[in-house]
């Protein structure tokens, strides 16, 4: 696939120095419109390409904790907690990590064995937590982790898979969890969600995640009758939403912000706004397959309305490949969509094209990168 498929698009490098913004891949230069204020770079200093988040944050072990971009961007997790090693891949006892999380005080735990751990039931995590996969591939199946009343949670290179149950989710995060980092996980085969956030949680930021195999992916905001779910914030970014049918997310009442996903072959929508959602969707590549409408709009009535509305959803310089249809909704909820940049002021975000397309395959979900020192 060529640039000019992607030849409608206008994106940039949010920050507070304008001078920190990287112009896009030199390939796809030419197939993009400049916003407005965007300042025009010399060709020769264009990178070949797209610049990823995080650079810094395999470096050492710890330089990973408040390295969040987004409404997550504050999660320290066990930054200032003793190292825990998981020595055994058992659901429960000495050395496994259900003792880790359920800890009162601060840790950041790491693998010294990689396997399956078949978790019997949810695996509850408690405040300030780190759960650090890098340098073992740890998978875990049957149930999932929950973070329920929980703050400053990081989980980090892990696998979920094969989650059986009523209500079963791959990472549950409800109720009232805050400050919460969710990096470089591969999730597939819940029979509930991949990841759910509900009951006003909040501040929570998603990124470089691998969703495969699965129905209902992500659901952000419980349903019509949780009306405090309006203070949910969550920042969604450069993760690969691999041929799951819906939910990529579906929202309730809350803030998101997606930038940098590539979601291709929906089975049914890409991203939905239900009641008083409120969505921007900023250079995300969206490709159809038999199925094309990439963003739908439910009405719900919220408990404490009269009226029955959906949310709005704002996009700018989305790619919509594979005669995938936006189907977005104009009108005055648009206007009052929020701005990212009233939240945070800088994020890693490039235009959508073909190279950060092969970037995000390559690099969402779990990675077979080294544990860093702890120094």
């Amino acid at each position: 696939m060529g640039a000019s498929s992607f030849s409608r698009l206008c994106c940039c490098w949010i920050s507070s120095s304008p001078a920190s913004r990287p112009p896009p891949p030199a390939a796809a230069a030419a197939a993009y419109l400049p916003c407005p204020h965007m300042e025009p770079q010399p060709e020769a200093h264009r990178p070949s390409q797209p610049r990823l988040p995080y650079a810094d944050a395999d470096r050492t072990l710890r330089a990973l904790a408040a390295g969040a971009e987004g409404f997550g961007r504050h999660a320290v997790g066990g930054l200032h907690g003793a190292l825990y090693h998981v020595t055994s891949l058992q659901d429960d006892g000495h050395g496994t990590l259900r003792e880790a999380c359920r800890a009162t005080e601060p840790l950041w735990i790491v693998f010294e064995v990689s396997g399956t751990i078949h978790l019997q039931t949810y695996l509850r995590v408690s405040s300030h937590k780190t759960i650090d996969g890098r340098g073992q591939r740890v998978k875990l199946a049957g149930k999932g982790l929950q973070l329920k009343d929980c703050h400053h949670v990081i989980v980090c290179n892990l696998e979920f898979e094969g989650g059986r149950g009523h209500d079963v989710d791959g990472i549950q995060i409800k109720p009232n969890s805050t400050n919460i980092w969710i990096d470089r996980c591969s999730l597939a085969d819940y029979d509930d969600g991949l990841i759910d956030i509900t009951r006003q949680s909040t501040d929570i930021t998603v990124s470089r995640c691998h969703f495969a195999r699965h129905d209902k992916t992500m659901l952000i905001g419980a349903d019509p009758t949780h009306v405090g779910d309006r203070c949910i914030r969550v920042t969604i970014h450069h993760c690969f939403f691999d041929g799951t049918r819906q939910r990529h997310p579906r929202l309730r009442f809350g803030k998101v912000h997606l930038y940098n996903n590539y979601t291709r072959n929906w089975g049914i929508y890409a991203v939905c706004a239900s009641v008083e959602a409120q969505i921007v969707s900023q250079c995300n590549i969206y490709e159809g397959g038999e199925k094309k409408t990439v963003f739908k709009y439910m009405p719900e009535k919220a408990a404490d309305r009269e009226e029955t509305a959906a949310g709005s959803i704002r996009s700018e310089g989305d790619a919509f490949l594979h005669g995938a249809l936006p189907c977005l909704v104009d009108g005055p909820g648009v206007e009052s969509v929020f701005r990212p940049e009233d939240y945070y002021d800088k994020w890693t975000m490039e235009p959508a094209s073909p190279a950060l397309k092969e970037v995000i395959q390559l690099c969402a979900g779990w990675q077979p990168v080294p544990r860093p020192p702890d120094c």
